[in-house]
């Protein structure tokens, strides 16, 4: 074999090797980019669901009381059903007028808190905390300060583990009386308020959750869910511009609007876009940012008319 004959074989084995190393490599990159594609279409697809699932919720709750002529109301006892449109159909508003929003944070004490208290301090805004159970000597603090500074202290569950609450309705009840005991030990408030883990229309209770608004009903327990979600539940990351988004988009539907929010350690994006959320709804006419009490219409995703 002469020389250009070698050279032309030399040429031919590194285009055999290079051209299907070639493919593979781009086959690679071509599969890394759908794959971040898809994860982001997840993402938004998860955030779109949380939005609408409550709504889609409330609307069937509300659908029910509609035959009954009855409204389950934050006092705890049912209260007759005013008319909900006039003559041409549209909703009325509300008797003063006012568009009522409520910041609720779930899960919290944790490292956000602090931060996310400084934020409603400086706005001079009142919020609800749906707190879980955490001892340690560092959170004692901020469940106090939610109640010195004039927020709502109110109840989500002690441990947070869906699958050791909602075994039974002894479960739930255990879990609950828990926490209560221990936010009256440490800030003096016997608390009235909950909201269940994952809400009322969660899927993962293995006790019928009539049963457990039942024993709420019988201890004059009030129960909140939402009719906004911020979208900040996702595991996955979710921008603060996001967040503002998904909270401040639907709000000119309701009179009244209860916003989920959560100030848990990893929820640094909601920390983020609090001041901005705060400034959109204050800008907003005839608006009051609210903390959850006696006089909050309850929003239900399910309840026993």
């Amino acid at each position: 074999m002469d020389a250009g004959q070698d050279a032309h074989f030399q040429l031919m084995k590194r285009l055999l090797v290079i051209i299907p190393l070639s493919t593979i490599l781009i086959l690679l990159v071509l599969c890394v980019v759908l794959g971040v594609n898809l994860y982001e279409a997840k993402r938004e697809l998860r955030a779109l669901r949380e939005q609408a699932a409550p709504a889609m919720a409330v609307g069937q709750a509300s659908g029910a009381e509609e035959q009954s002529g009855e409204l389950y109301t934050a006092s705890g006892v049912n209260e007759f059903r005013r008319d909900v449109s006039d003559e041409d159909g549209a909703v009325p508003d509300a008797e003063d007028g006012i568009r009522k929003v409520y910041l609720t944070f779930d899960d919290g004490p944790s490292g956000n808190t602090g931060e996310i208290l400084d934020i409603l301090a400086e706005y001079d805004v009142k919020a609800t905390f749906f707190v879980v159970g955490k001892e340690e000597e560092k959170y004692q603090p901020l469940y106090k300060r939610i109640v010195e500074e004039g927020h709502t202290l109110a109840m989500h569950s002690y441990s947070h583990k869906y699958n050791e609450i909602y075994q039974s309705r002894e479960s739930y009840v255990e879990d609950l009386t828990k926490l209560q005991e221990f936010l009256y030990n440490t800030t003096g408030v016997w608390c009235r308020y909950c909201r269940f883990p994952g809400g009322s229309s969660n899927t993962v209770s293995r006790v019928d959750m009539h049963e457990l608004i039942d024993y709420l009903e019988e201890q004059d327990m009030s129960y909140f869910d939402w009719n906004v979600s911020s979208g900040d539940a996702s595991s996955a990351y979710i921008s603060p511009d996001a967040i503002v988004r998904n909270s401040t988009a639907r709000l000119q539907e309701f009179q009244e609007a209860i916003i989920l929010l959560h100030d848990a350690s990893d929820k640094d994006s909601t920390v983020e876009a609090l001041p901005k959320l705060i400034e959109q709804i204050q800008a907003m006419e005839d608006t009051k940012i609210l903390p959850i009490t006696d006089d909050t219409e309850a929003i239900h995703h399910i309840s026993n008319d």
